[in-house]
């Protein structure tokens, strides 16, 4: 990694909040839970989830744009993984309330809870690693 460009500060920032969000996950526990399905996923949709589908799509729209005008090897990895995001915000936004049952289902079950955050953990240190030693 000879300097920080576009793809890596994605890698960097998506790994940032995906551990941050793991620390508070299990520092806050039931804490944490009632303020996920109370106030970040009320019963009724929230209007932050049209703001940040507007963001996502920016997001990926430009980090398209970055893979064909910048001439870093295998950004079309990352490219590709923030695309996948997309499915978690179409259905934010036309399936809310299973999607909304899927989180509750997650939250209050130990063991998916479990496998959630070690899931996002390794990603994050995958993404630590690709920020590092891909781009």
């Amino acid at each position: 990694m000879e300097d920080l460009n576009y793809f890596s500060t994605l890698c960097f920032a998506w790994a940032f909040v995906g551990i941050g969000s793991r620390i508070l996950m299990i520092r806050y526990g039931k804490k944490w839970i009632d303020w996920e399905l109370d106030k970040a996923y009320a019963k009724e949709k929230p209007k932050w989830i049209y703001i940040v589908s507007v963001i996502s799509l920016i997001i990926v729209g430009y980090t398209w744009y970055q893979v064909f005008n910048m001439d870093i090897k295998y950004s079309w990895i990352i490219a590709i993984l923030v695309s996948l995001t997309l499915i978690k915000i179409f259905n934010l936004i036309f399936n809310y309330d299973k999607f909304r049952e899927f989180v509750d289902s997650t939250l209050n079950n130990k063991r998916k809870f479990k496998q959630l955050n070690i899931s996002v953990f390794i990603f994050s240190i995958i993404f630590i690693l690709m920020g590092i030693f891909l781009y």
